[in-house]
């Protein structure tokens, strides 16, 4: 049985907030699920499992929480409807846990470093959030009292470095960068190379969102890993790969050619308060085995929250309306 703990109330209402359409639209197609019916037997399983699917928690995620379902129905004998909401709340915060290992990363953005500085390289597509995730790290590790330097390695696109400039000036914090065209491996060995010499906390590497050579990619990103190791020798610590969550199914696309190319240890998932498909983040989680470490659940800066699993859990199966 899982244990759901209590959020500040600020902290909840933030993630109810933002998770509000995905949770009414669960709550809808529960109710249907359910209707007529006082047991969960087959005929609510089998709804279940449409409410699950169509919620972007994916195929083969959907089936091993109906699995868990059933052993609990079958164990217990009998379990009535009324009952659905935590037994889903217990199942699926148990599935996430078992994928919830963030072993060398950063815990929280006031949490002990395991290395000084932390070096964060950003990966994921264009379009995702990407510079707004950067800015908005940035900004909560500085509000928790950390340095923070920002590196443009995206130098594919002008416009992805002037956005980055804007982001970091927002967030009160600077950025290294050289002009378009130029090497990014260049501008990421710059700026850990500024951040050692000058004792801070964090660096956050943008890359460019490119998709179409995988190859090319990941020949990219190598180079910039080993261009960084020649000054921190553990870096990078973290890859996170942003994902935009509205997008559903193709954020699983994206996850898994990324995975692919590089070596992704943490997940933020963006743009969940704008969509109903706030599932997607249980199914990749459970699909890639890689924790998702952050997600994002408005437009300010406060607005990208460390994942807790129970929390999210809670807020999606209860019923707040």
């Amino acid at each position: 049985m899982a244990l759901f703990g209590f959020l500040r109330k600020e902290e909840k209402e933030i993630l109810d907030r933002g998770l509000v359409k995905t949770r009414e639209s669960v709550f809808a197609r529960l109710t249907r699920a359910v209707a007529g019916k006082s047991k969960i037997d087959d005929d609510v399983l089998d709804n279940l499992e449409e409410v699950l699917v169509s919620s972007d928690v994916g195929v083969e995620t959907t089936l091993r929480i109906i699995e868990r379902i059933s052993g609990r129905v079958a164990r217990d004998k009998y379990v009535s409807t009324s009952e659905l909401n935590a037994l889903l709340r217990d199942e699926i915060a148990g599935l996430l846990e078992e994928n919830s290992s963030t072993e060398g990363s950063v815990a929280g953005f006031d949490a002990p470093l395991p290395a000084r500085p932390y070096v964060i390289l950003v990966v994921g597509v264009n379009g995702v959030g990407k510079t707004t995730t950067i800015a908005k790290l940035a900004y909560n590790f500085r509000k928790a009292g950390r340095s923070v330097l920002l590196g443009a390695a995206d130098t594919f696109r002008a416009a992805a470095i002037d956005q980055l400039k804007i982001w970091s000036e927002k967030a009160g914090v600077p950025m290294i960068s050289q002009k378009m065209g130029a090497d990014p491996a260049s501008v990421a060995f710059d700026t850990v190379k500024s951040a050692v010499a000058s004792g801070t906390d964090i660096v956050i590497i943008d890359t460019a969102g490119r998709l179409h050579n995988k190859t090319a990619l990941m020949n990219e990103l190598s180079k910039i890993r080993r261009v960084m190791e020649k000054v921190v020798p553990e870096a990078p610590h973290e890859v996170l790969l942003v994902l935009d969550g509205s997008t559903g199914q193709n954020a699983f696309e994206q996850a898994k050619q990324f995975t692919a190319a590089t070596s992704v240890n943490a997940m933020a998932i963006t743009k969940l308060d704008g969509t109903a498909k706030g599932g997607v983040v249980i199914g990749i989680s459970d699909q890639f085995r890689i924790p998702v470490k952050y997600i994002g659940v408005g437009e300010k800066m406060e607005d990208l929250r460390i994942f807790d699993r129970y929390a999210f859990v809670d807020s999606l199966f209860s019923d707040s309306r």
